[in-house]
């Protein structure tokens, strides 16, 4: 079974075109795509679930 991409936070930024205060502001108000937050302190982010955000967007958008 392959493992799942977990991206670093500075690449789902870069892929979203977004600053890290502009996320984090996103991220306080529940808007964000889910993270996870490694021992170490470090976010990461499935690919899978960054995709599942984009979703999201489009449907928000459509309505």
């Amino acid at each position: 079974m392959a493992r799942a991409q977990m991206l670093k936070l500075p690449e789902v930024l870069a892929e979203i075109d977004m600053s890290r205060p502009a996320f984090y502001r996103m991220r306080a108000r529940g808007k964000a795509p889910r993270l996870i937050k490694l021992p170490n302190g470090q976010l990461r982010c499935r690919r899978s679930d960054l995709d599942a955000w984009w979703k999201s967007c489009e449907l928000d958008t459509a309505a």
